[in-house]
């Protein structure tokens, strides 16, 4: 079949905000253009219970969006969404039984102790694949069946599966999004009963597994008439993880190429076509997750900018307004040596003081602690870029690819010392861009689904290649 040109809504949620996106594709003239529709904030919201993420208000704010889409453009195709990883819904029935749980929230600290007394870290990761994260599904799920919630749901949805079946009525898992459970086996792809009965989790909650460009069906009638929808838009599943469709964006044209897809998070690594699943990688905290067409997304997590995002929040708690291009130009001018801290350290998880967290580890390591916001600022970039540096080296001994290229796609690309840092601190050529990677993978598989794209994923990575001409930082002496 060749391919034509046409048109899919894209939703992209993150950590901090969403957005929706429509998507025109036409690869026979080598053309792929997004318009932004919509933008809304996203965040945690503290009530009595604990750390929540407000489902009904995005939900709200997502569809107000795609109404726009359809009154901007109704030959709209298809809608996909992708969403961060690990967080999900409990339904009974068709009722969600409270707003999710935000991954943050800690409660998951004391479910990772009981979860490694019945199943040792090192036997879960020849399971799962998964880097040791304390937010982890399935150490949300120990501490959720403490609570009682679970005994209530006959159903779980990770977040764009819980769109996804508010849209159509269908209960799904994408295989991406999935994988990042840490109940899904590595190796099988689909989810691991005999795990998931050793840690006393009702297997019926689980849905059946999708892959990427799998339709999930037509829009419910009564949603179809709310968005202003014709007949026929269909939801069709993408690499729901952000970060699955991140890496379809990334325009790699060589196995020798590492990506950083940086925004709250820096996801560092490499693209490999089977699990690694070492001693090696697992003491290197590196985790396997599922990719479009069956790749693997061997990375490491690292704080990302939420540390720079955390820090600004903070300045401005009095009603400050803090101007970010202005704070990393003054960052860029800080002439002479700052601190370089562990950005992976835990204490920086949490929500708070960042820039005292920062002054408090400096003081604890010995290390002069940075003074004004500028130091500040230079100092998460200088850590974030070391980090990523190292992450690059880490991923390509454990996995045998010869690095010698690093993309950074996602908000982190926008950031021109971030990029040029890391660029001189690993000794590589640092490619950056696309900014809307993650939107881009998610249209480009919609796109192949619907007939408008056709090929492998390096032939949509040649279409990003030729829409999105990347900025180029040589390392320097």
């Amino acid at each position: 079949m060749s391919a034509g040109a046409g048109t899919v809504a894209a939703v992209d949620l993150g950590a901090t905000s969403g957005r929706v996106i429509l998507g025109r594709v036409d690869q026979r003239a080598g053309t792929l253009e997004l318009e932004h529709l919509a933008r809304f904030q996203n965040g945690p919201v503290r009530l009595a219970s604990g750390l929540h993420w407000d489902f009904t208000g995005l939900y709200r704010d997502l569809a107000r969006g795609l109404a726009e889409a359809f009154r901007r453009d109704p030959s709209v195709a298809s809608i996909g969404v992708d969403s961060w990883a690990v967080d999900y819904g409990l339904l009974r029935g068709d009722r969600l039984i409270g707003e999710p749980f935000h991954y943050r929230d800690e409660r998951n600290a004391r479910a990772v102790e009981a979860v490694h007394e019945t199943v040792p870290f090192a036997e879960l990761y020849r399971r799962n694949g998964l880097q040791f994260l304390p937010f982890n599904t399935l150490y949300q799920l120990a501490a959720e069946r403490e609570g009682g919630c679970l005994d209530l749901a006959d159903s779980l949805l990770l977040v764009p599966d819980l769109i996804g079946f508010e849209l159509t009525g269908r209960r799904v898992a994408e295989r991406t999004n999935a994988s990042t459970t840490g109940l899904l086996g590595v190796h099988s792809g689909e989810w691991d009963d005999e795990l998931i009965e050793r840690l006393g989790l009702p297997a019926s909650v689980f849905a059946p597994i999708v892959a990427p460009g799998d339709p999930l069906g037509p829009l419910r009638p009564t949603v179809a008439s709310e968005l202003g929808a014709p007949d026929g838009v269909e939801v069709v599943a993408v690499g729901s993880h952000d970060t699955a469709s991140a890496v379809v964006a990334v325009p790699m044209r060589a196995e020798s190429a590492a990506y950083i897809s940086c925004g709250t998070w820096g996801l560092v690594g490499v693209e490999v076509e089977r699990p690694v699943t070492t001693d090696a990688a697992r003491e290197a905290n590196f985790t396997n997750e599922g990719g479009v067409d069956g790749r693997v997304r061997f990375l490491h997590n690292v704080m990302g900018l939420w540390l720079l995002s955390e820090s600004v929040r903070w300045w401005e708690r009095d009603g400050e307004t803090i101007d970010l291009p202005q704070l990393l130009a003054a960052a860029a001018d800080v002439a002479g040596p700052v601190a370089v801290f562990d950005a992976d350290d835990p204490r920086f998880m949490a929500p708070g003081d960042m820039p005292g967290r920062i002054a408090e580890w400096c003081a604890e390591h010995g290390v002069p602690a940075p003074r004004s916001r500028a130091e500040v600022a230079r100092s998460i970039v200088e850590s974030l870029a070391e980090a990523f540096a190292g992450a690059v080296r880490q991923a390509s001994v454990l996995s045998g690819v010869d690095v010698h290229t690093i993309h950074i796609v996602g908000g982190g690309s926008l950031n021109e010392l971030l990029c040029q840092r890391t660029a001189d601190r690993s000794g590589l050529e640092v490619l950056a861009g696309p900014v809307e990677a993650t939107a881009i993978g998610n249209v480009l598989v919609q796109a192949r689904a619907q007939g408008f794209a056709t090929g492998s994923l390096e032939d949509l990575r040649a279409l990003v290649a030729r829409a999105f001409r990347p900025r180029r930082h040589l390392p320097r002496d």
